[in-house]
């Protein structure tokens, strides 16, 4: 494993529980006990009704590009290397939004509705984070 030198996720709370999960090479998110909606950023209460009653449930894995941004200047010295690269947003089957990467695509050939696919990419011995292929 290389030496990783981009920013990594904090390990607290419930962020520490989902990157966890994606250790194990399981994508998982909260998902409401009373009306059944998926969140992520993880929290305490669901967003559509303040329930307090939730569990982590295993996400398929699959969605689609719903939105990204190409970023052509390093704010970061990490990332240096990879100009342009693009952040993006998948929106998964289960309707939750997650911000990633997409690999194995140059970034002229990202549009709205890519199908892709989870793959985790263990960065460190201890983080692992979703990353997200095309499916073709």
């Amino acid at each position: 494993m290389e030496a990783y030198d981009k920013p990594l996720p904090r390990g607290e709370d419930f962020n520490g529980e989902f990157y966890e999960f994606c250790k194990q090479h399981e994508l998982r998110f909260q998902r409401c006990g009373d009306c059944g909606a998926w969140r992520h950023m993880p929290r305490e209460s669901c967003q559509t009704c303040g329930s307090f009653n939730w569990t982590w449930e295993r996400a398929g894995g699959k969605g689609q590009v719903f939105s990204w941004t190409v970023i052509h200047r390093a704010l970061h010295p990490g990332f240096a290397e990879e100009l342009p690269y693009a952040a993006v947003v998948v929106e998964l089957e289960e309707g939750v939004r997650v911000v990633s990467h997409v690999l194995d695509l140059p970034v002229d050939q990202l549009r709205v509705g890519l199908p892709v696919e989870v793959v985790f990419d263990e960065v460190t011995p201890d983080i692992t984070l979703p990353k997200f292929r095309p499916l073709l």
